[in-house]
């Protein structure tokens, strides 16, 4: 896990080979996520994918946050999103910007600034920065940061804009990783690829496992089947950073 305690700057993070190899599962980001809202004093962040001008809800577009979910729950209730001028630049923009609910809810289209001042006021999420991300299959999306600090420095947006992109990057490829495994790996595939993983041979781990040769060789050519891999090698490196083996 990567520790995100202080103020790390993206020349600290970037010069760490191993952080995307300590990130195998969608907890790790949340922590991660967790950590830099923490340092930086915010409140909470919300990871999204930039809603379509159909949607209606917020909650829809969501992938991971640690916002109130009556937070949420409210907002879609009183339908926000489609007067929003946060989310209408969300969908023109690829610049990271700050929001104030306090200035943002007087450029509502649809009368609701004051309910929507209340609302955000009350989870004390009124001021906050949107960065606009993408990942390698041009999924566009933001990565928000709200609390009720001060408005951020340059300095501070240009970590946060880094910090942003590089977690939303490995999130998509460890769900992507995931969608890859057809009905996921047995427990016998898993504790095959456990002991693979630590320098056994197949003749150990078959006396480790009390199984045949041949039947920890059938569970390891499945699990090199379901995550697409060519070798055993590849196998076990796929199933490490995806969090199904330690």
């Amino acid at each position: 896990m990567v520790d995100f305690s202080g103020h790390l700057s993206s020349i600290a993070l970037a010069a760490d080979p191993r952080a995307g190899e300590k990130m195998t599962r969608e907890a790790d980001i949340q922590k991660a996520l967790e950590q830099v809202t923490d340092a930086y004093g915010f409140h909470g962040f919300m990871v999204m994918v930039v809603p379509a001008k159909t949607s209606r809800n917020l909650s829809d577009s969501v992938v991971m946050t640690n916002w109130p979910k009556d937070f949420l729950a409210s907002y879609d209730a009183a339908s926000m999103m489609a007067g929003s001028p946060v989310i209408e630049r969300l969908r023109r923009s690829t610049v990271p910007f700050t929001y104030d609910i306090a200035l943002d809810s007087r450029r509502r289209s649809d009368g609701k600034g004051n309910a929507a001042l209340s609302l955000f006021e009350r989870v004390h999420l009124g001021r906050g920065v949107y960065i606009p991300v993408h990942d390698v299959h041009g999924t566009c999306g933001a990565v928000a940061f709200g609390g009720d600090r001060e408005v951020v420095n340059s300095g501070e947006l240009k970590e946060l804009t880094f910090l942003a992109g590089y977690l939303f990057g490995r999130l998509s490829e460890i769900r992507e990783t995931r969608a890859r495994t057809p009905g996921g790996l047995s427990r016998r595939e898993i504790e095959c690829l456990h002991w693979a993983a630590a320098g056994k041979t197949t003749t150990e781990m078959a006396k480790i496992l009390d199984l045949s040769e041949y039947t920890v060789n059938h569970y390891l050519s499945r699990a090199t089947r379901k995550l697409d891999s060519v070798n055993r090698v590849q196998t076990v490196a796929k199933a490490i950073r995806a969090g199904l083996i330690n």
